[in-house]
């Protein structure tokens, strides 16, 4: 006589193996996990718009906010470190060598501080919809891309009237750009995952970002600062320069100031910083699909 398992005697789980149910929220394969993002790509993009639109939507000013802000934030540190401190000697139109260097750490900036805070803020729309969690890291990446072409168009006028002549090399914007987005994507994965377990995070994010800010070379050319005033190791400088962000800033500024002249290794430091941590954070992200929201 066979034997028939009372299903009273088994596992929750046990039982649902058995008849081929799995959870909800399960994690799918990193291929499936992609093309459902894929899918939901206009998802992503309307609200990350929405999200620009209603952020200042209560404001006098509107969107002129997102130049208006890294302007100010420019203008003073161009008083404390270009002219106090003395930062623009030796530096050719520091005006635009400053600028360029606030709107593009700003981008990055911005992009992973609110991917940071992308899952524990929303933990109310991941509990009540399913739907691959890496669509709302994407979504802020996206809202400070669109935010970014209002402040890049701002620039380019700068550098203009600073005395800097459009060239052939502006067309190599758009690479830098696209570069500089997949880092921060993958950048705001890794920190989106980190601080949906890690609530601390959001108090140390200000103090993280104050020292990258510091040590990029935003105020400052990274060689004549490290190795001829402070007298450091070459490879001091390197390290710095291997920096992404300020890997970034430097190649922006290489296309838009003639004069300005960064290493080789930094156009080769963007592209392994891009593609590694636009892999690395995906895969990172996607690991622990299955537990946000969780708690």
């Amino acid at each position: 006589m066979s034997h028939v398992e009372d299903p009273a005697r088994e596992s929750l789980a046990e039982l649902a193996r058995k008849h081929g149910l799995r959870p909800a929220i399960a994690r799918p394969r990193f291929t499936v996990y992609l093309r459902q993002l894929w899918e939901r790509r206009h998802f992503v993009l309307t609200y990350a718009t929405s999200r620009n639109v209603s952020k200042y939507s209560g404001s006098a000013l509107g969107q002129l906010w997102q130049v208006i802000t890294p302007l100010l934030n420019a203008a003073i540190y161009y008083v404390m470190f270009g002219l106090i401190l003395g930062g623009s000697r030796g530096i050719e139109n520091y005006t635009a060598f400053l600028l360029t260097g606030m709107f593009v750490f700003t981008y990055t900036q911005r992009t992973v501080s609110a991917g940071a805070k992308s899952i524990s803020g929303n933990l109310s729309l991941i509990r009540a919809l399913h739907f691959p969690r890496a669509s709302l890291p994407l979504a802020y990446t996206i809202q400070e891309l669109q935010q970014l072409a209002f402040s890049m168009g701002v620039l380019l006028i700068i550098v203009v009237v600073t005395g800097e002549l459009p060239s052939w090399f502006w067309l190599m914007i758009p690479l830098v750009l696209v570069l500089q987005t997949m880092f921060n994507i993958g950048a705001g994965l890794v920190l989106a995952r980190v601080g949906s377990s890690m609530r601390d995070l959001n108090q140390l994010l200000p103090f993280i970002m104050r020292t990258w800010l510091y040590s990029s070379g935003v105020f400052f050319a990274i060689h004549d600062k490290v190795v001829g005033s402070a007298g450091l190791p070459e490879w001091v400088a390197t390290v710095m320069y291997l920096n992404p962000a300020a890997s970034y800033i430097e190649w922006m500024r290489d296309i838009l100031i003639p004069g300005h002249a960064p290493p080789p290794l930094v156009w080769l430091s963007c592209l392994v910083w891009a593609f590694v941590a636009l892999v690395a954070g995906f895969w990172y992200f996607w690991r622990a699909e299955d537990r946000y929201g969780r708690g």
